[in-house]
């Protein structure tokens, strides 16, 4: 990774999940890193800190992350965010797309797959 510094937002209800992430972030050498529970303390952290990709759970409490992904990208068209889903059926995918989402990605995850995703989008292969 290169000398600037990534902050990432993961939403996800399970704290699992939350940690998986936050350890494989950790060892790509990403040092912000903002964990949400649900959609709605997503959009809350993300306007808070405007992070550089969310990782963003479809099923959650409160408010969907499609709901909150929706609600993101109406206040800030550039937010880069990375769906995932344990179901990850076309119809998903397509939804996810379809309200602006940069990627779709199935769990359980693979520490080879987020590491692909970080050089993607962080070093500005999809922009």
């Amino acid at each position: 990774m290169n000398e600037k510094t990534y902050s990432v937002l993961v939403c996800d209800d399970s704290a699992v999940i939350r940690k998986t992430l936050r350890f494989i972030l950790e060892e790509w050498g990403v040092k912000n890193i903002f964990e949400a529970r649900d959609g709605s303390e997503s959009v809350e952290l993300y306007r808070e800190h405007h992070p550089d990709l969310v990782f963003m759970d479809i099923v959650m409490p409160e408010k969907s992350g499609l709901d909150a992904l929706v609600e993101i990208r109406e206040e800030d068209p550039s937010a880069r965010v990375v769906m995932a889903s344990s179901t990850g059926t076309k119809k998903n995918l397509m939804t996810a797309i379809d309200a602006g989402a940069f990627d779709f990605i199935q769990k359980p995850f693979e520490k080879d797959v987020i590491h692909t995703l970080l050089r993607r989008i962080l070093k500005g292969e999809l922009e």
